[in-house]
């Protein structure tokens, strides 16, 4: 069932690209095509690390403000270092994304705080330190090198480096969750933590880890971002952690865990990025592009439970069966 959602998300995105093309024809074109491709990047990097921890039944609010924080990060070094290598400064960025996520994952697993009332403080508490960091300064280009910032120019085979990157980052995110152990366990932690517990599976490592990731790939995304765009202040990632839910839900993985793939999550991203594109395009009001939005929002949760319902219905009728 969750490939079929994959192929209807799928099916959308291709329906709107063709309705968008034939409305207008340039939408398809190389740079059109390069700025979606750019556009859906950090997204689709944020999706997938948020879809780790919805997996486990658990959500992460914070990672605007960790994406803003590790941006802003990574453009005060070069200010400070003019000479700093990019490697180290990209480092840097996700490594302060990192121990944010360390913040997350030790209050929800340790602490047993429910992640919802942690992430939504720490969402506050990081972005206050961005304001406090930043004091109403902003970094500009050409406080950064032209190395650092052509990471955001650069193509491969005509496709953006970020893209790219966010290509691998759901492909090892896939490849982890399908092929080890300690990943399938995230599934058997969000369909029923306590059943996981008692099958000796250590829950409390399985929550951490996620939020960890996670907080890594939104250093990630605020090291991409300080590439592409060479602008940062406070205020950078204001708003995201919202969308990044929505990309995730929409792609198929279920808010209250056990279910979902990392692909659903990217092409949700992708899906949500094009709608943003394409309908201006289509001369749709933005009240609209946001109605749409919250519309696939609310047809994923109601289908996921819908799905929930039934599989717990199939395995009631065959123990009644087999019994």
């Amino acid at each position: 069932m969750r490939q079929v959602r994959e192929l209807g998300i799928l099916l959308a995105l291709v329906l709107l690209i063709a309705v968008t093309t034939a409305v207008n024809p340039g939408f398809l074109a190389a740079q059109s095509v390069r700025d979606l491709l750019l556009g859906a990047t950090l997204l689709t990097i944020l999706a997938v690390g948020q879809s780790l921890v919805l997996i486990t039944r658990n959500v992460d609010l914070s990672v605007g403000s960790v994406m803003g924080l590790s941006a802003f990060a990574v453009g005060t070094l070069f200010v400070a270092f003019p000479g700093l290598p990019t490697p180290v400064a990209a480092l840097a960025g996700v490594a302060v994304g990192t121990v944010c996520g360390v913040v997350n994952g030790v209050l929800v697993a340790a602490a047993r705080v429910p992640a919802l009332v942690v992430t939504l403080g720490t969402l506050y508490m990081f972005r206050g330190i961005d304001f406090w960091w930043a004091s109403g300064r902003q970094i500009n280009a050409a406080d950064m090198p032209d190395g650092f910032l052509g990471l955001g120019r650069v193509t491969l085979l005509g496709v953006p480096l970020p893209a790219v990157v966010a290509l691998l980052v759901v492909l090892a995110a896939g490849w982890y969750l399908r092929n080890y152990r300690s990943g399938r366990e995230l599934y058997a932690v969000g369909s029923e933590p306590q059943a996981a517990r008692l099958s000796g599976i250590p829950v409390d490592r399985r929550v951490f880890a996620p939020f960890v990731v996670n907080g890594a790939l939104a250093g990630l995304a605020g090291v991409l971002y300080a590439a592409r765009f060479g602008t940062l202040d406070a205020t950078v990632g204001t708003g995201m952690e919202l969308e990044v839910v929505a990309a995730a839900v929409v792609g198929g993985v279920a808010i209250f865990g056990g279910s979902g793939t990392v692909y659903g999550a990217a092409l949700g991203a992708l899906l949500l990025s094009t709608i943003d594109a394409a309908l201006p395009m289509l001369r749709v009001d933005s009240f609209w592009q946001q109605a749409v939005v919250g519309l696939l929002i609310l047809v994923s949760i109601g289908l996921d439970r819908l799905l929930a319902v039934r599989t717990a219905r199939r395995l009631r009728g065959g123990g009644s069966r087999g019994a």
